[in-house]
């Protein structure tokens, strides 16, 4: 990465602009003074959703999931250690196919777990079914 990164602000939505060269340093939300990028998985609301996706300049990796599901369940640690050992090149996500049917039927989200990987906004990759952490970095690569 060179020059600088926008990355929106999980607490606020707000837009940062990172240096690329400082991404690793734990930047923190201008406006609202969050870590904005702390290796954790962001739950984003069916409001949220478009805006995250679409201002962070980061790939952005979305679990579609719901809490009746058993592969989303057994998914869930393993996206939270790939939430951390990404946490500087790829912004996970996840979203509640429950709580977001907008955005699910958006996306034509017919099974989950489903995971789909933005770039600039735009879908670039999808795959259904649960991964574990190591396949999720690979996969994202």
């Amino acid at each position: 990465m060179s020059g600088v990164v926008q990355v929106v602000c999980p607490a606020c939505l707000a837009a940062n602009r990172v240096p690329a060269a400082r991404i690793g340093e734990q930047p923190k939300c201008g406006k609202c003074g969050a870590r904005l990028l702390d290796g954790a998985p962001v739950e984003l609301r069916e409001d949220q959703f478009e805006t995250f996706v679409q201002r962070t300049e980061l790939p952005v990796l979305a679990d579609f999931w719901a809490p009746w599901c058993g592969p989303c369940r057994a998914m869930a640690p393993h996206f939270e250690r790939a939430a951390q050992s990404l946490k500087d090149r790829v912004r996970l996500v996840k979203v509640n196919t429950e709580d977001a049917p907008q955005v699910a039927a958006r996306y034509g989200i017919r099974a989950i777990p489903t995971l789909v990987l933005f770039r600039n906004g735009a879908e670039v990759k999808r795959a259904s079914g649960a991964m574990d952490a190591g396949a999720l970095a690979r996969w994202t690569a």
